[in-house]
């Protein structure tokens, strides 16, 4: 597995075949499994669907580096449309931004700007901001922005971000941003990352999540565990029930596409879930780190590809 994983990773980056993946219709029928659509509207679509489901959802327009300031600028209108839209249509939902995508590698002031201009935008329409974590090269400058968006007395509590449990620095960041008041969404990891900052060893992952899940569970603050792993959900919920935690204190979040016999069987039993939903023509890198995740979805794809 850890060799499959590596390769898929590797392959998120391949150039040429991200080109035909994403101009072809043999590509976009396969990403549809993990994508919602090319367009807004199509995002829009499930999330109205999966509210009348009981879910809330985080909508992802996809793509990361981007080459310049007006790049940067015109992905950030995708998302000020999402607000404008959830606002209109009443929807139970945020969105999830990548910093890369707005400007990061470019200027670190620059994706801070267009950052907050999305808090301040989410904060006025009763919505939220969540800020995804890239790879560990990308991590304090993330948190960095996101403590200061966050310092503003009017974007309090407006703005989110995630943390990766394979990460050995992740506790730390943990403590300071409960200290800070900011929610966290932990995940396990995506990327792929050197023993020197990662655990290398997924069951020594597995045991930081918990912990780490724990950790959140225990704070003032409502946070997301994000994960369609069995074990790790009833860790968290038999940790909630022993220590009187409420199913209103947390949410569980996973992918669009990705268990959703588990999101239906927890909001029976009672539990928030909240779906991520990508949508976009850039959708090769993200489909690519979902299949290094859990490569038996290779399987799962190839079966339901010809099946049909």
């Amino acid at each position: 597995m850890p060799v499959l994983r590596s390769a898929f990773i590797a392959l998120s980056h391949n150039r040429t075949l991200r080109n035909f993946g994403e101009r072809t219709r043999v590509g976009v029928r396969l990403s549809s499994r993990f994508v919602a659509g090319m367009e807004i509207e199509d995002a829009l679509r499930v999330a109205e669907a999966l509210n009348k489901q009981g879910m809330t959802v985080s909508l992802d327009s996809l793509g990361e580096s981007v080459a310049s300031e007006t790049e940067a600028h015109t992905a950030a209108e995708v998302y000020h449309r999402l607000l404008d839209a959830i606002a209109e249509r009443k929807l139970k939902a945020n969105i999830s931004v990548k910093l890369t995508q707005m400007g990061l590698g470019l200027s670190p002031d620059l994706a801070e700007s267009i950052a907050v201009d999305l808090t301040r935008h989410a904060q006025s329409t009763g919505s939220f901001v969540r800020i995804d974590m890239e790879d560990s090269s990308l991590a304090q400058v993330t948190l960095d922005i996101v403590r200061r968006i966050n310092a503003r007395s009017e974007l309090r509590g407006a703005v989110g971000i995630v943390i990766q449990a394979y990460l050995y620095r992740s506790q730390a960041d943990i403590e300071q941003l409960v200290a800070d008041g900011i929610r966290v969404r932990l995940c396990k990891g995506a990327y792929n990352e050197p023993a020197e900052v990662a655990f290398p060893h997924k069951a020594d992952v597995d045991d930081n999540y918990v912990r780490l899940s724990c950790l959140l569970l225990s704070s003032p603050l409502y946070h997301g565990l994000a994960t369609h792993d069995e074990s790790m959900i009833e860790a968290a919920k038999s940790f909630a029930k022993q220590h009187g935690i409420e199913p209103s204190h947390f949410e569980f979040q996973m992918l669009f596409g990705v268990r959703r016999d588990l999101q239906r069987k927890l909001v029976r039993e009672g539990y928030n879930v909240r779906v991520y939903i990508p949508f976009g023509r850039d959708w090769y890198p993200y489909f690519m780190r979902r299949l290094a995740e859990r490569p038996a979805n290779v399987l799962f794809l190839a079966k339901n590809f010809f099946r049909s």
